[in-house]
């Protein structure tokens, strides 16, 4: 016999091969919904947040020094914040990780007199 007999390509066995590829498919898009996108989006927010930042704005560091805003210019990426009481240094735009809002003015607990 010198011809070999031809066989016809099962439909079935390529469905089969393109099969196994599904649940990678799957696993990345279960990835993607479930940490790229909303890490995208948490960064997205946080750098409109940094962008609007503003005179007396509470603001956290990436060391972890919570102070308020003394000044910030749009445009530039150093701000000046205060941590403590006259003690103000300047920071990176880019390193500060949460923007807190407006201070909350301390309310004086005097004891009252009877």
């Amino acid at each position: 016999m010198l011809i070999s007999p031809a066989y016809a390509q099962d439909f079935s066995s390529t469905f089969a091969s393109y099969g196994q590829f599904l649940p990678i498919i799957l696993i990345f898009a279960v990835f993607y919904f479930l940490l790229i996108r909303p890490q995208q989006q948490q960064q997205k927010t946080l750098k409109a947040r940094l962008a609007a930042v503003k005179r007396n704005d509470r603001v956290v560091t990436g060391g972890g020094i919570i102070g308020i805003v003394v000044k910030a210019q749009d445009g530039q990426s150093e701000i000046e914040v205060e941590i403590a009481t006259g003690v103000k240094v300047k920071v990176l735009r880019e390193t500060i990780t949460a923007v807190l809002g407006e201070p909350t003015p301390a309310n004086d607990t005097k004891p009252a007199k009877a």
